[in-house]
Parts: C-alpha cells; sequence; structure tokens
C-alpha cells in the first residue's frame, strides 16, 4: 500500500488530537490562540484544524512555559522579535506600514496591519511561523540571519573603551 504524503502546514488534526500529541491541555491550546501564539485553521463552522507545524511549534512553547520559565506574555515578545521583515525581505517603504515592524507587542502573524509583502499572503504557511521546523528555538534562528562578525553575532565587534 501506498504512504500518503501531507504537508506539514496541511490542517489535518482536530483540537482534543492536537492535545493529545503535544501533552497541552485543550483549554490551554485555546489560551494560546487567544493570545496569538498559534494560529490554527479554522472552519466555516468555528472548529479549529491543526498542522503538523502547529503540533511543533506548542511543543516548543510548552517548552519555553515549563523547562525556561517563560509566561505567555514573554513567549508573545519572544516571537515578536523574529524579523520577519528580514525573512520575508521587505523594502523599507513596506516595514513602514506593518504593524509587526513598528510594533513589538506581538508576532507578525498576529498585525492587524500588515505590510503588502503580507496583506493577501497565509500566515500559517509563511516562513516565519514555520521557524519550528527547522529550528529547535528563536536563538538559533536568528543567528542564521546575522553572519559571524556581524555587529550583532557578538561581543568582538565592540570597540575597545
Amino acid at each position: 500500500m501506498d504512504k500518503i504524503s501531507i504537508e506539514s502546514t496541511t490542517p489535518v488534526y482536530t483540537l482534543s488530537t492536537v492535545s493529545a500529541l503535544s501533552g497541552i491541555s485543550v483549554h490551554s491550546i485555546r489560551q494560546y490562540i487567544d493570545k496569538s501564539l498559534i494560529i490554527p485553521f479554522t472552519k466555516k463552522t468555528g472548529r479549529h484544524l491543526f498542522s503538523q507545524v502547529d503540533v511543533l511549534r506548542l511543543k516548543y512553547i510548552f517548552k519555553l512555559l515549563n523547562e525556561d520559565g517563560l509566561n505567555i506574555a514573554g513567549i508573545r515578545s519572544l516571537f515578536a522579535i523574529i524579523p520577519c521583515w528580514a525573512v520575508r525581505n521587505c523594502s523599507s517603504s513596506e516595514r513602514e506600514k506593518c504593524e509587526a515592524f513598528v510594533s513589538d507587542k506581538f508576532p507578525c502573524w498576529g498585525a492587524a496591519e500588515k505590510g503588502p509583502e503580507c496583506k493577501n499572503s497565509d500566515c500559517r504557511e509563511c516562513d516565519v511561523y514555520r521557524i519550528v521546523e527547522d529550528y529547535p528555538d528563536v536563538k538559533s534562528f536568528l543567528k542564521t540571519l546575522f553572519p559571524p562578525g556581524d555587529i550583532l553575532s557578538g561581543a568582538k565587534m565592540i570597540p575597545n573603551m
């Protein structure tokens, strides 16, 4: 029998299934949705469906809460500092029109006003939302944006005083 391959962003899991897969209660997952930490697919009936990316994100959120000691506000702030404009290669003029660039209150996928690059795109499919697929944490992702020797990559670029 042939194996069926499903794209990692395809919403296939119900709330109760994703709760079992992630080890997180249904109530907590609903809280994370309300706080824009996760963006499940919402059916016309209002029911949520989740993808494999959502399961990975939930496991990362669980780690941040239980192992790293962050609270929900801290996690939202951590996700908000991901420079989506650098990942999406937005121009300066596009950045100024984007709430995710000018505010640090929520992740880019939670921005009410998105820049032209993101306005008509599905955030669930975006590389910024999907970083949990390729990076174990936000810091390892940020290191890829700043090459060695870059001013943000280490203290050795700071002049001696």
